[in-house]
């Protein structure tokens, strides 16, 4: 059983919905397992200290986590176009894996969630991708022949699944969304499958 690493930061409830469908999606391919894992928020001071394990919720990831998984999915709220900070502080401590070539030639995805319609989403999926792209990851999309996301009128875009709070609410997905980050879960699994089957 191969697992694929779903990986995000939630704050109000929608990225962690999305996380999950999108762990059903990674299930509905033959031998592949999905692995929910979130991250420690950050703090302003370097007094606090987080548990190892949070009160509820999924596990925090550990590099172990990136380097035994066969896929990734990397999921955040947008913060003014970019990744949450908990998410990039997690992704800036990972220079070993870079240097070790760990996650080289290993699919991954990025999803995210919004408020409003236009509130970054495509721009923080594509910053999302840049520290995916600098380890040698394959970096998998949404195909336009998921009739979806040709008539999304909530989330969803070619670079990846995602939720637009003010359609539907907080942690509450359109049946789109919903189907879309099923599709991008089963997509980064299909193609580690494929990838495990050709090594």
């Amino acid at each position: 059983m191969h697992e694929i690493l779903v990986l995000y930061y939630s704050r109000q409830g929608s990225t962690a919905a999305l996380a999950r469908q999108i762990c059903r999606g990674v299930e509905t391919v033959p031998g592949m397992r999905a692995r929910l894992r979130t991250v420690a928020p950050i703090a302003t001071t370097i007094e606090r200290s987080d548990p190892e394990v949070p009160d509820e919720g999924p596990p925090y990831a550990t590099h172990e986590d990136l380097e035994t998984c066969s896929g990734l999915a990397l999921g955040s709220p947008t913060r003014f176009g970019n990744m949450a900070a908990p998410l990039k502080h997690f992704w800036d401590g990972t220079s070993a894996l870079w240097l070790s070539g760990a996650l080289i030639d290993k699919p991954a995805a990025v999803f995210t969630s919004t408020q409003t319609m236009h509130g970054g989403q495509e721009s923080t999926l594509l910053s999302m991708m840049l520290p995916l792209l600098h380890h040698g990851m394959f970096l998998v999309g949404l195909p336009y022949s998921h009739p979806g996301l040709s008539g999304t009128r909530s989330g969803g875009t070619p670079y990846g699944a995602s939720h637009v709070a003010a359609s539907s609410g907080h942690a509450t997905l359109a049946d789109v969304e919903r189907d879309l980050a099923q599709a991008l879960g089963a997509r980064v699994a299909s193609l580690a499958a494929r990838l495990q089957r050709a090594a």
